[in-house]
């Protein structure tokens, strides 16, 4: 299971969205323990849990690549005919960044930081609009290990606000099956969950869409 964490404490409920250069955390779907939690078997799914990210000692190889998945990377709202009239929500992975630690045997534990950028076409209906993503960790180039979708709900203030928004995950932990096997086996990958048709825009490449994609000076 995925959850997002805090730094020092838990907070259950969802982050609020805040304007323009303010960069805004939302901490949600979280499971907190009174102990750290670890998976020491290869056979258990990945799983995110909560502690502090504090690695004292070097790596025994790389860490996992996290990366964006370039189909799923932005969500568009458009009906037919696709002109500018016709565009609702939209959404952008900025970009993501991940650290991560692990020593001997023990399991790789990364964190995750995921930026996004919101905006607000002419055909909108409304100033609130979920953009669901999701996080899955994966053997390089092959099976899926674990994949956990999370909310995000994002309210806008004026028809013209673009939203940037940034989630944090502190523990995403991997299980190794030996000491030998390093982070450059597996990926974390992010994107949009998106309709049939938002997905098939996306596949396009076109780029009609409301700019939502470029931090405020």
């Amino acid at each position: 299971m995925l959850s997002n964490i805090g730094s020092a404490k838990v907070n259950t409920k969802a982050g609020h969205i805040k304007k323009a250069c303010l960069f805004v955390m939302k901490l949600s779907l979280l499971f907190a323990a009174a102990t750290m939690v670890f998976i020491s078997s290869c056979n258990n799914p990945p799983k995110i849990i909560s502690g502090i990210f504090a690695p004292v000692e070097a790596n025994e190889g790389p860490c996992p690549q996290a990366l964006v998945l370039w189909d799923v990377s932005r969500k568009v709202e458009i009906s037919k005919p696709e002109n500018f009239s016709n565009v609702g929500f939209t959404g952008e992975i900025l970009n993501v960044s991940s650290f991560c630690t692990y020593v001997g045997d023990a399991p790789i534990v990364a964190n995750l930081e995921i930026n996004f950028a919101f905006g607000r076409g002419p055909a909108a209906d409304g100033m609130v609009e979920d953009y669901p993503y999701f996080i899955a960790v994966t053997r390089k180039d092959k099976a899926v290990i674990s994949k956990e979708t999370f909310p995000l709900q994002v309210k806008f203030r004026n028809k013209e606000e673009i939203v940037y928004v940034t989630e944090k995950f502190k523990s995403i932990t991997i299980p190794r099956k030996q000491q030998n096997t390093s982070g450059v086996n597996f990926e974390i990958l992010v994107g949009f969950e998106l309709t049939e048709d938002e997905l098939e825009f996306a596949r396009s490449g076109k780029r009609f869409r409301v700019p939502a994609g470029s931090h405020p000076e």
